[in-house]
């Protein structure tokens, strides 16, 4: 069975929102050559419509390098309720029942599925127990401010915990074998 693994950019203060405004100082060489492996391990995307939007509007300009001529290529689904026409090559849209599609993208053949960011897909994912490893990209940063990582509601654990820090600072909590996860209703 395909692994969903969802790779998100944090700062000390559980900040996620504009990571282009405060991560891009500490993405080293080292932390390129984690996010290639992480991309190679990986035949599709993974994402909601803010996060395809951007994407879209970003990586079909760029290309001639292994991790802009993959992510260009690989299939890519997104979960929206308003997307009718991507433009962005290989996408296809999740609307309707999004665990259940999800549960049939993990049922068949391929490598893992890879998502960036962490918001309502990522929520609906740990609510359905679908997200498998979550990968934190902390980074030695304070905003002070902006959407947070978790918010209320999340509860659950992970039995396995792995690290991986960088010389800028960053450190990449790789968290897999979640336990009792779930978005809470009430």
């Amino acid at each position: 069975m395909r692994k969903i693994v969802n790779s998100t950019y944090v700062t000390l203060d559980g900040v996620v929102s504009d990571p282009h405004l405060w991560s891009l100082d500490y993405f080293d060489e080292d932390a390129a050559a984690f996010a290639l492996g992480q991309l190679r391990a990986s035949d599709a995307l993974l994402m909601g419509r803010a996060t395809y939007d951007g994407f879209a509007e970003a990586w079909p300009a760029r290309g001639g390098d292994e991790f802009s001529d993959t992510m260009n290529k690989m299939a890519k689904y997104v979960a929206s309720s308003t997307l009718t026409s991507p433009e962005w090559n290989n996408t296809t849209v999740l609307s309707g029942d999004l665990a259940g599609a999800v549960r049939e993208l993990k049922q068949a053949p391929g490598a893992d599925i890879l998502m960036y960011g962490y918001g309502p897909v990522a929520r609906t994912l740990i609510a359905h127990g679908l997200l498998d490893e979550l990968r934190l990209w902390i980074h030695p940063v304070l905003r002070g401010a902006g959407g947070q990582l978790f918010g209320e509601g999340v509860t659950g654990a992970f039995g396995k915990v792995e690290t991986r820090a960088f010389a800028s600072g960053t450190v990449v909590l790789v968290l897999s074998e979640p336990r009792d996860c779930a978005w809470m209703t009430s």
